[in-house]
């Protein structure tokens, strides 16, 4: 009898321990759902208060402290009071691109923000680092920041390091190019590299077998034997896109003599200016502090918090990018290394 009670009692516990298992399961579950459904988020930092406040933190250390303390009582009261919202506005937006242009996801969201508030006596500078990647992806890149334009809302793209290729296909839409003196513009080209292991499989006695429905459904392949008629098509399909690369720029910027430069190569800062690819040789951080005497400036942010599973995902996805981009990073620095 004993034995049974026992035995019954390891049961109920077991039970009790599944149960509380499980719902302890539902509980995390629930939670996830609630954090996703305010997973997407957008931050605004006002830069004014910002380049305030370092101005303090330096003066605190520089001035004598009687005078210093005149100056943050004097800087306290100012907070505290009042004062009208500048009448000039910039909104501040950065765009770190990669080969598949992944923060357009972010971009749009930002973009979208900022036309529920902004008027015509407004600014949108556009902080952009991008070596170009996928043309259809950096061309919907280039579509939100043209969202601006069409608004007739002034825009600004700065470019400190490097706006290439679709990067430079994004810069082309403003109304003005801002670039540091050796920051890496141009590249207006297409790029396509394909290898084949035909022989590789062949040699291996491996068949590879395609079937397509549309004489150009498919032209080069990767494992399949090429033609010189499949060359000859993707060929064109290149040439075709780079001409509409082209015409997308010469649109944007009509001063430019786009031929002259579409050549697929790059140029810095200074030669760039000379070729108009740009229109001054300033870095973001000296046109905002600019700005900033005159001028509201809000930096906008859109920011999504990734489920366990998303994060893991995109730590992969970001692994290979990142290896892909390092790559990139050597084509346009590593050959011409100071």
């Amino acid at each position: 009898m004993i034995d049974v009670l026992m035995q019954y009692a390891l049961f109920l516990a077991q039970v009790v321990t599944l149960v509380a298992g499980i719902g302890v399961i539902i509980v995390m579950i629930a939670t996830a759902v609630r954090r996703s459904k305010d997973e997407d988020r957008l931050e605004i930092n006002n830069l004014n208060a910002r380049y305030k406040q370092m101005e303090l933190s330096l003066k605190h250390e520089l001035l004598d402290k009687k005078l210093f303390r005149g100056e943050a009582k004097a800087a306290r009261k100012a907070a505290r009071k009042k004062t009208p919202a500048p009448d000039k506005r910039l909104f501040l937006v950065n765009f770190r691109g990669d080969i598949r242009a992944s923060a357009v996801s972010s971009l749009r969201e930002e973009i979208s923000a900022i036309l529920t508030v902004a008027t015509a006596g407004d600014e949108v500078l556009v902080r952009l680092e991008n070596a170009g990647g996928l043309v259809h992806d950096h061309g919907l890149a280039a579509s939100q920041l043209a969202r601006v334009r069409d608004k007739g809302i002034r825009l600004t793209v700065a470019v400190d390091k490097i706006a290439a290729s679709g990067g430079y296909l994004m810069a082309c839409i403003a109304d003005r190019i801002l670039a540091a003196p050796f920051a890496v513009l141009g590249s207006i080209g297409v790029l396509a590299q394909i290898p084949n292991f035909n022989r590789m499989l062949d040699s291996h006695g491996v068949d590879f077998e395609q079937f397509k429905a549309g004489e150009y459904k498919r032209t080069v392949t990767l494992f399949g034997k090429n033609t010189d008629a499949d060359r000859e098509k993707f060929s064109q399909e290149i040439s075709d896109t780079h001409a509409l690369f082209k015409e997308f720029v010469a649109q944007q910027r009509p001063s430019l003599d786009v031929d002259k430069v579409a050549t697929g190569e790059h140029w810095y800062g200074k030669r760039a200016l000379d070729l108009a690819l740009c229109d001054e040789l300033k870095t973001s951080d000296d046109y905002l502090l600019e700005r900033s005497a005159d001028t509201g400036i809000y930096e906008v942010k859109y920011t999504t918090r990734k489920p366990l599973t998303r994060k893991l995902t995109a730590a992969i996805n970001s692994g290979c990018l990142a290896a892909m981009e390092s790559v990139r990073q050597h084509v346009y620095e590593g050959r011409y290394a100071a």
